[in-house]
C-alpha cells in the first residue's frame, strides 16, 4: 500500500490549459474520486499519475518517493480502463494471468512450448496459476477462465479487468470510469462490489468519474473538478452540504440546488423576494449574497402567506417515491425546484399558483454575491501573473542568463554581438535592450558558415585575426 502525493501539476495541449496547478494528498488506504464533467482534466490526472503522460510542471510521489522519473511499469500502479483492455484472443485465465507472466517470467520462458521446459519456469507457472485461482474465486469468475472476451458480459468483462489490476497486488488502483459502459441495474451491483474490495483489500483507490452517485456512494473523500483546477477536496457529505464554491453547490445534487439572489438582514437571515430565509451568515445587514436551496430544503405552503415565495407549477415529475415540483418565480431566471409529498401528484395542475417556504431547520448555503472562488487561488493566480511579468523584463533575463564559457575558462569561441547583450553559440544575437535582434542574426548566419567564431568586438568568421 502507498500514499499518492501531488504537487502542483500542470498540463497543456499546444495552446489549451488540461490542468492548472492541481494539487492532492491521497493517505494510504483511502478512495479518492475525482468527479467533475467532461473535459475537467481528471482523466488526463489520472493518466499522469500512472505514468502514461507526462506533465509539463509539478511532480507525482507514491509511498513518499518520487515517481516522475519511473516508466509506468515500474511505479507500482495498476489501472482499470474505460473500455476492460481485455486481449480479445486470450482466455480470462490468460488475460489475468499476464500481467505475472511479464514480471517474473523471462522472454525464454514465456515461449509457448519450449518455455515451459527451462529451469525454473514451472515454479514461477505454478505460483502464478495459484494467484490467478485465488484472485478468480474472490471475484467469483472461477467458472469464465476457460472462455474469452467476446463470450462475457458486461459485468463478467468488468470483473475480470479488475481481476487483472488486483493480481499484480499494486501499491494503488487507478480506474477510469470502469461502470460508464454497464446497464443502470448492473452498474449499482458492481458500486458495491468495489466497495467491498476496496474494504477487503485496504489498498489506495483513486477513482474517476462523472456520476455524482458512484462518487458519493463509493468515496472516502471526493475531489471536485472543473476547467483543469480542483474545486473542493472533503468528505460526500460536507460536499453535499456544504459546498466551497458555487460551480461544486450546482453540480453536484440532482434535481440541482435552486440558487437565489437575496440581501443580508440582521439575525442570520436573508430576504428573497419578499420571504425570509434563516442562515445564520453572521453578514453585516443590507449585503448582497446568493442563497443556495436544495429541492428537499423548501416545502409547499398555503399561498396566502406573506413571507412566502409565490410562483406558478409548471413541470411536476412523479417518480415513485419522490415527487419533484418545478415552480416558476417571477424573481429567478430558472423555475425552482421542490421536492413534494408525492400524495400531492393528483392535487396539482400545471399553472397553478403555489407559495414555497424553507423547510424548518433546513441547511442553506450562503455566498456573498460576486465572491471569487477564494483567497488562496486568488493570490496565487495573481502571483504568477507578476511572476511572468518580472521573467519577461530584459533585466530578469540579463541576470538570470548563465555565464557563457569562452576562450578564457577553456571553452568554446563564443559570438559577440553589438551591445552589451551575448548571445550562445548559434543563438540569435541580443541588442542593447536585452531582447534579439533579426538584422544582427542574419549578418550572424552569412558570416559564420563554414567555421566557427571567436570572441572580440562585433561578429567575426573562425580564424580571422
Amino acid at each position: 500500500m502507498g500514499s499518492v502525493d501531488v504537487v502542483d501539476i500542470s498540463k497543456r495541449y499546444n495552446s489549451v490549459p488540461a490542468l492548472r496547478d492541481v494539487s492532492l494528498e491521497i493517505a494510504e488506504g483511502e478512495f479518492l474520486t475525482l468527479l467533475g464533467p467532461s473535459g475537467c482534466g481528471k482523466s488526463t490526472l489520472l493518466r499522469i499519475i500512472a505514468g502514461l503522460e507526462a506533465q509539463c510542471r509539478g511532480s507525482v510521489a507514491i509511498a513518499g518517493a518520487p515517481v516522475d522519473h519511473l516508466r509506468p511499469k515500474q511505479r507500482d500502479v495498476a489501472m482499470v480502463f474505460q473500455s476492460y483492455a481485455l486481449y480479445p484472443h486470450m482466455t480470462v485465465g490468460d488475460n489475468l494471468a499476464l500481467p505475472l507472466k511479464m514480471r517474473h517470467l523471462t522472454a525464454w520462458q514465456r515461449l509457448p512450448v519450449i518455455g515451459r521446459l527451462l529451469p525454473g519456469s514451472a515454479t514461477e507457472r505454478a505460483a502464478i496459476d495459484g494467484a490467478v485461482a485465488q484472485v478468480a474465486e474472490a471475484l467469483e469468475i472461477n467458472h469464465l477462465l476457460h472462455r474469452k472476451p467476446g463470450q462475457l458480459s458486461g459485468g463478467q468483462r468488468q470483473r475480470v479487468a479488475v481481476g487483472r489490476a488486483m493480481v499484480r497486488r499494486p501499491k494503488v488502483f487507478l480506474m477510469d470510469e470502469p461502470l460508464s459502459n454497464l446497464d443502470a441495474k448492473l452498474r449499482v451491483q458492481m458500486r458495491t462490489e468495489i466497495k467491498e474490495l476496496h474494504s477487503r483489500l485496504g489498498v489506495t483507490f483513486v477513482y474517476v468519474t462523472h456520476d455524482q452517485a458512484e462518487a458519493m456512494t463509493l468515496s472516502d473523500r471526493v475531489a471536485v473538478m472543473m476547467d483543469g483546477e480542483v474545486l473542493q477536496v472533503a468528505p460526500p457529505k460536507s460536499i453535499y452540504a456544504q459546498p466551497a464554491d458555487v460551480r461544486v453547490a450546482a453540480f453536484v445534487g440532482s434535481p440541482k440546488i435552486n440558487l437565489l439572489k437575496g440581501v443580508a438582514r440582521v439575525g442570520g437571515t436573508v430576504e428573497v423576494s419578499g420571504a425570509s430565509v434563516t442562515c445564520g451568515h453572521g453578514l453585516s445587514a443590507g449585503t448582497p449574497v446568493t442563497i443556495g436551496l436544495r429541492p428537499e430544503a423548501l416545502v409547499l405552503t398555503d399561498a396566502d402567506r406573506p413571507d412566502a415565495l409565490k410562483g406558478k407549477v409548471r413541470v411536476v415529475e412523479h417518480l415513485g417515491a419522490d415527487l419533484f415540483v418545478h415552480v416558476a418565480l417571477a424573481c429567478a431566471s430558472e423555475p425552482l425546484i421542490v421536492r413534494a409529498d408525492p400524495a400531492r401528484h393528483e392535487t396539482l395542475d400545471h399553472g397553478e399558483t403555489v407559495a414555497v417556504t424553507p423547510r424548518c431547520g433546513a441547511p442553506a448555503a450562503v455566498r456573498l454575491a460576486g465572491q471569487a472562488p477564494g483567497p488562496g487561488r486568488r493570490r496565487r493566480r495573481y502571483g504568477r501573473i507578476r511572476r511572468a511579468a518580472r521573467h519577461r523584463s530584459p533585466a530578469f533575463i540579463a541576470a538570470r542568463r548563465p555565464a557563457r564559457r569562452g576562450p578564457a575558462n577553456g571553452g568554446r569561441p563564443w559570438r559577440l554581438a553589438p551591445g552589451p547583450g551575448v548571445s550562445r553559440p548559434g543563438r540569435m544575437p541580443l541588442n542593447a535592450q536585452g531582447h534579439s535582434d533579426q538584422r544582427y542574426a542574419s549578418a550572424a548566419r552569412r558570416r559564420c558558415r563554414g567555421g566557427r567564431l571567436e570572441g572580440g568586438g562585433g561578429v567575426r568568421r573562425c580564424g580571422a585575426t
